[in-house]
């Protein structure tokens, strides 16, 4: 199940909640009933080194001909 980063925009508070990806998005904050907003952030996966790259999978220009 994903986890989501919300912010409270009356604190600045951010916090996750692990959700399904079928689930809305909160507008308000379970607990206090402050207005919320979902967070966008960068996903957790990075992918290093080579092989990852668009010209590693092709031929070489020289060999084509």
């Amino acid at each position: 199940m994903p986890t989501y980063q919300y912010k409270n925009l009356n604190t600045g508070e951010t916090f996750e909640v692990s959700q399904r990806i079928t689930e809305k998005a909160w507008t308000v904050h379970p607990e206090t009933g402050d207005p919320v907003k979902r967070l966008i952030s960068k996903p957790g996966i990075a992918f290093k080194g080579s092989g990852f790259y668009v010209n590693d999978s092709r031929p070489s220009s020289s060999s084509e001909g």
